[in-house]
């Protein structure tokens, strides 16, 4: 019913059109770099009406390199609401709850236009709630409604941005933002921290000047450990015989990855945690009996820091699976001045607070903020990796039939997709729990490593470098032999 109506719908969504014919390897990097440059232009363009100090403690830069976001400017939202809109309709396909066969051409544009249709509300929604729960530092009430139509202004043409980007481009919108905000992140991480903490720390003296020096480059080093296990783990694959039925002596490999689902999984895990963080913030108002269990769920505090004050998560069950966590290094982002330091705060510190509401606050220990945190991310990637396999066609009974289709058949067995299917589920549902454990682990102990750039943004940008890297190759050979365009077609 839901998606019968959407027909109505798509007459009156706005649209990207498609390229009348397939575009060549050189005209989609044109078109890559031209929306790279407007997204830039959108990044470093900041909202009339917002206060020029904005208060960036370290959970929000995380937000913003997650959701390819700046605040402040007119991308605050970024991503977001094209995330979770396609989590909450995995959700609702993973439950049955919606039916959709994404191989019937109707169905899967109806999908489609009900996904940008909750992307655009997403955007209404958070916009309304970054303005009213200072998220975003409006200047002045009067201009909480013009900076409110601002932000959802940006957040709309970033969701046509990325539409365009999937029809014109070499990749998804959302990949090409995730990159280039986290690659903008670790420039400006290393130049603006690291470097200048490195020449404070010579420049001070004394005997032990060279290590601290050295021990300021330690976030940096971390991002190069990220980057180099999560090459390696990309590389990692079982490869499975085949054979071609029609030309006897023709076979080949099926190689399924250690990743097989990539880092989607991170994805989408990570923006749930993270968009809970802000969206619950509305949270922060509430009073009398329902107000002890919203301090429960989440609960917020004025904290002070570097400009003032504003409003942070410190503590409630949203607190304990977020990744609130100090960086390693000072500054002025909410640092502890070093690795021995951070260490001592994890195993000493209890700030955070859990209130029970039959019993006031009980103080957590952050070593079990840790733990909570860790396992969260984990199960919630080994969640959304099942389901996206499902989604997206790569289940082994969807892989069965395909391979039966181009007339592959697997060494010693039958030609039958039943038999493929069972040799395939000996692999698949195994390597993609296992692989989305690994890249739950990888982002979680990244992340607590103080990584410039954030750990899970650089280990989601290996994977998009990664994927964009194989799609370059596809279209070279497309370029090259454009009859196999025409067959893939």
């Amino acid at each position: 019913m839901v998606l019968e109506f959407m027909d109505n719908v798509s007459r009156f969504m706005p649209s990207i059109k498609s390229p009348a014919k397939p575009l060549s390897l050189r005209e989609k990097m044109m078109w890559t770099v031209g929306i790279l440059a407007v997204y830039f232009l959108l990044y470093n363009t900041y909202v009339y009406g917002v206060s020029a100090a904005q208060i960036s403690q370290p959970l929000e830069q995380l937000i913003s390199i997650i959701f390819a976001a700046r605040i402040g400017s007119l991308i605050t939202v970024g991503i977001s609401p094209i995330v979770l809109s396609s989590i909450v309709l995995q959700l609702l396909s993973g439950s049955d709850i919606l039916k959709i066969d994404m191989n019937d051409m109707a169905q899967k544009a109806r999908f489609q236009t009900l996904q940008k249709t909750a992307a655009i509300a997403i955007a209404v929604i958070e916009s309304i709630i970054y303005v009213s729960t200072s998220y975003v530092t409006v200047a002045s009430p009067a201009y909480v409604g013009i900076v409110t139509i601002q932000l959802i202004i940006g957040a709309l043409i970033i969701i046509m941005l990325d539409e365009m980007m999937t029809k014109y481009g070499i990749t998804s919108g959302i990949n090409l933002f995730i990159a280039s905000g986290v690659s903008y992140a670790i420039i400006a991480g290393t130049v603006g921290i690291i470097i200048p903490e490195a020449i404070t720390a010579i420049q001070s003296g004394g005997t032990s000047a060279i290590s601290s020096a050295l021990l300021a480059f330690g976030p940096l080093i971390f991002s190069i450990l990220v980057f180099l296990v999560s090459i390696y783990a990309y590389e990692t694959k079982v490869e499975l015989p085949l054979a071609f039925e029609q030309l006897r002596g023709v076979g080949g490999r099926l190689p399924i990855p250690f990743l097989y689902v990539s880092v989607l999984p991170v994805i989408l895990a990570s923006s749930l945690e993270l968009s809970l963080t802000v969206w619950l913030r509305f949270l922060n108002g509430v009073t009398g009996s329902l107000g002890n269990i919203a301090k429960f769920i989440a609960l917020y505090s004025n904290v002070s820091s570097t400009g003032g004050t504003s409003l942070q998560l410190t503590g409630g069950l949203a607190y304990l699976i977020s990744p609130s966590f100090p960086l390693p290094y000072s500054g002025a982002y909410g640092g502890v001045g070093g690795y021995a330091d951070y260490i001592s705060y994890f195993l000493t510190t209890d700030t955070a607070k859990l209130y029970m509401p039959w019993g006031g606050f009980v103080f957590i220990p952050e070593w079990i903020h840790v733990i909570i945190y860790v396992l969260a991310l984990v199960v919630l990637c080994v969640v959304f990796g099942k389901f996206w396999i499902e989604m997206t066609g790569q289940s082994p009974k969807n892989m069965a039939e395909q391979l039966g289709e181009m007339g592959w058949q697997i060494p010693g067995f039958r030609r039958d997709p039943r038999i493929v299917e069972s040799v395939l589920n000996k692999y698949i549902p195994t390597i993609t729990v296992l692989g989305s454990i690994f890249v739950g682990l990888l982002a979680a102990l990244a992340t607590l490593s103080g990584a410039v750039g954030s750990g899970m943004g650089i280990l989601l940008t290996v994977g998009i470098i990664y994927m964009v890297y194989q799609q370059l190759e596809q279209e070279r050979l497309y370029d090259t032999y454009p009859i196999l365009n025409k067959i893939a077609k």
